[in-house]
């Protein structure tokens, strides 16, 4: 079973989410990663550029696949996690630490609703 902590939220395609504030940092949850397996790439965006929930905000490759990350949120590009360009191998030791992807500051406090509890998520994946 995969980890899944309390204290995030979550989207349905497996992202995780950590609210403070205004910001959201965002990731890849360890179910994601599992599937994914072994990551070797990870395209980020820029700092400070404005995305509408939905819109693609960067690339995961691993040895499987390719896949588009999209933004769970509204918001605009506050950091992103450079740590991951010269090793996104961290995505699939530590998904919900040391391999968060970027931090937005959000602009549409609704969208928040849209995601799932831990408990939400669970049922998600059975």
């Amino acid at each position: 079973m995969s980890e899944i902590p309390d204290n995030l939220k979550y989207t349905e395609d497996h992202e995780w989410i950590e609210m403070s504030d205004e910001e959201a940092r965002y990731g890849i949850t360890d179910y994601a990663q599992d599937e994914l397996g072994d990551i070797v790439y990870v395209e980020l965006p820029e700092v400070g550029e404005e995305l509408n929930k939905g819109d693609m905000l960067g690339v995961i490759e691993s040895v499987k696949t390719v896949s588009d990350l999209y933004a769970p949120l509204s918001g605009t590009v506050k950091e992103v996690n450079g740590e991951l360009e010269g090793a996104p191998e961290i995505m699939n030791k530590d998904p919900y630490g040391e391999g968060w992807i970027v931090v937005l500051e959000i602009t549409d406090e609704d969208e928040l609703g849209n995601l799932l509890d831990p408990k939400e998520y669970e049922e998600t994946l059975e």
